[in-house]
């Protein structure tokens, strides 16, 4: 009888030891991981090293925000693509299905008929490290890179002879359709395409991406 005794005192005390009225502290994460950045890294030309050189700049940085384990794509458009026999690419086809969220956590878009629907926005397009992109919106830091290079028409399609040669060229006779990140033009305007974020107008070459408002930064998406 006292050895029952002692056993069913043991087993209350490790029973008492192991509660204790605490709930465990939970291991997953609590909130969506990363799946949408501007590229912090810039480029003064608009030769990237095509598609493929694009992508090792999103993978690589999407690895250094310790994502690295996702496909990270360039969102770029060309005319011809090696990788598709030479047929054009369009950069809505590059990088999934969807939802994607900023580094602060925030939904940028749920699916790729919301991604081509909105405007640009600095508080949701984000860098890698969630830091804004310099653009127009108000008490900007300077200079303006607002300028985003897409290649792309506001669907998502290749804008055709906007691609600095297919994201090879650094010459001043070829030039890139770009986006802008806040939405906003000069002086703060919201008037006709400077809101999209990825068609906004043309930049005035792929020799230099500074000028307009640019900096060489890509879009970056994990499928």
């Amino acid at each position: 009888m006292k050895t029952w005794i002692s056993l069913l005192i043991i087993a209350a005390a490790v029973l008492a030891a192991s509660c204790g009225g605490k709930t465990p502290t939970p291991t997953s994460p609590s909130g969506p991981t990363l799946g949408f950045f501007v590229s912090s890294r810039t480029s003064v030309t608009g030769n990237l090293g095509g598609l493929r050189g694009a992508d090792a700049t999103c993978q690589a940085l999407g690895a250094a925000a310790g994502q690295g384990a996702k496909t990270w794509r360039a969102y770029l458009s060309v005319e011809r693509d090696p990788d598709n026999g030479n047929q054009p690419t369009h950069a809505r086809n590059r990088i999934g299905a969807g939802p994607w969220h900023n580094a602060a956590g925030t939904l940028v878009a749920a699916n790729l008929t919301e991604l081509h629907a909105r405007t640009g926005d600095a508080a949701i397009f984000l860098d890698e490290r969630g830091q804004r992109i310099n653009g127009q919106w108000p008490s900007s830091p300077t200079p303006n890179e607002h300028d985003i290079l897409t290649g792309s028409n506001a669907d998502g399609t290749v804008f055709v002879g906007g691609t600095c040669n297919d994201w090879t060229s650094d010459s001043a006779t070829t030039f890139a359709q770009i986006g802008h990140s806040d939405g906003f033009g000069a002086g703060g305007s919201t008037a006709g395409t400077v809101v999209s974020w990825n068609s906004a107008h043309a930049n005035q070459n792929c020799s230099n991406t500074a000028p307009r408002g640019g900096a060489g930064r890509i879009y970056c998406f994990a499928r």
